[in-house]
């Protein structure tokens, strides 16, 4: 099965590949940049959307290079606000040939109020950046939800 992913990060399309995995024999995936046409930190509707987009671009690409595939997956996180309470979270989008679409989100965790504006006006990886002075502090000890929640 060829399987093409919206992105070249390997950790989103090897995670991909092994969900992928449980479900279907001899899956290959190969991961191709295209953009979400959204804000680079995705707020409320904007997750769906840029997931969507990106499939959209991810098989336009295709059709003009002639490249043949079997399901088209993107990925995109942003931050939304349910029930008077910030949250980021992860959307997937997967599309077959026939537009068949389904899409699911990752478990979401809650942001600070102190930190929402900084993360919309620039992006969580940025903010990250500032809460954390390590990148291993951001893999230990926590990780992110923690580290956020108690900076």
């Amino acid at each position: 099965m060829k399987v093409l992913m919206g992105t070249r990060n390997e950790g989103k399309i090897e995670g991909a590949k092994r969900a992928l995995l449980k479900y279907f024999e001899n899956v290959e995936i190969e991961g191709i940049k295209v953009e979400s046409n959204v804000s680079e930190e995705p707020v409320n509707d904007e997750i769906y959307i840029g997931a969507k987009n990106r499939v959209k671009n991810l098989k336009e690409y295709c059709k003009q290079n002639n490249i043949k595939a079997d399901l088209y997956i993107s990925s995109e996180s942003g931050i939304y606000n349910s029930l008077g309470r910030w949250m980021i979270t992860n959307l997937a989008v997967i599309e077959d040939n026939e537009n068949f679409e389904s899409y699911g989100t990752s478990a979401s965790f809650p942001v600070p109020e102190r930190l929402v504006k900084d993360i919309i006006d620039t992006e969580l990886s940025q903010v990250m950046n500032k809460v954390f002075t390590k990148d291993e502090e951001r893999h230990n000890k926590g990780g992110a939800i923690r580290g956020l929640n108690t900076w």
